[in-house]
């Protein structure tokens, strides 16, 4: 697998995701952690350092050197194993296996998708959840996702093969630049699926973290799907 967060994207990766909700992701899986929590693409620690410091035992996996290492600057508590999260195990089992931030997207394959949901399931207890935070697919073949004087996003999306390739250019230090990353997009149905071949059953879907009701208009879900 490529590793798309190298370099550049790690160092200034916590700044350009500090927009986005951390305390309400926190208080969402808090309470499904209790039994330690396993983080996918754990990253810089965006959730993980906070949910730690909320008394959760959190591990990780992440493909990334560089983005473990930003994470290593906030914390050396936090295990983590470096590899691919759709095969690598680390010990014991967990309460709470979770990915947000459409990371699940990152495995650009439908066999890396339901890989990931297998080793997920294999770390979990019985009675234990796998939470993603992922946004429903636009079905548009452009689509511009942003448009400030620093940024721009457009989504590039092709129906038939679902895949997703995101174009960013990002002015910085005067320059503009720009990175264009695969995604595998998918829908809440074929996750479903996904979590059922892996023994995992729908428990909630919301389409915030604040537990806003899922609807045909919701532009992206968090999903919980249990263990029996």
């Amino acid at each position: 697998m490529t590793d798309w967060f190298a370099g550049a994207v790690a160092e200034h990766y916590d700044e350009d995701t500090a927009h986005l909700p951390v305390e309400p992701v926190v208080e969402f899986l808090a309470p499904l952690g209790g039994g330690g929590a396993l983080e996918l693409a754990i990253g810089t620690g965006r959730i993980a350092v906070p949910l730690t410091a909320r008394g959760i035992r959190v591990t990780g996996i992440d493909l990334s050197p560089d983005m473990v290492g930003r994470l290593r600057a906030k914390s050396i508590d936090i295990p983590v194993e470096i590899g691919d999260m759709t095969t690598v195990r680390v010990d014991g089992t967990f309460s709470l296996v979770y990915i947000v931030f459409n990371s699940i997207n990152n495995l650009t394959t439908q066999d890396a998708q339901v890989a990931c949901f297998e080793n997920a399931a294999r770390h979990l207890v019985p009675g234990g959840c796998f939470v993603v935070e992922v946004g429903v697919p636009n079905t548009r073949p452009l689509d511009v996702f942003d448009l400030s004087d620093t940024h721009v996003g457009v989504d590039e999306y092709d129906s038939d093969t679902q895949r997703l390739v995101s174009h960013h250019f990002g002015l910085r230090d005067g320059v503009w630049r720009r990175m264009s990353v695969p995604f595998r997009a998918v829908s809440p149905a074929e996750l479903d699926l996904m979590a059922r071949l892996s023994g995992m059953r729908l428990r909630e879907r919301w389409s915030g973290w604040s537990r806003e009701p899922f609807t045909r208009e919701s532009v992206r879900h968090i999903s919980v799907w249990e263990k029996p």
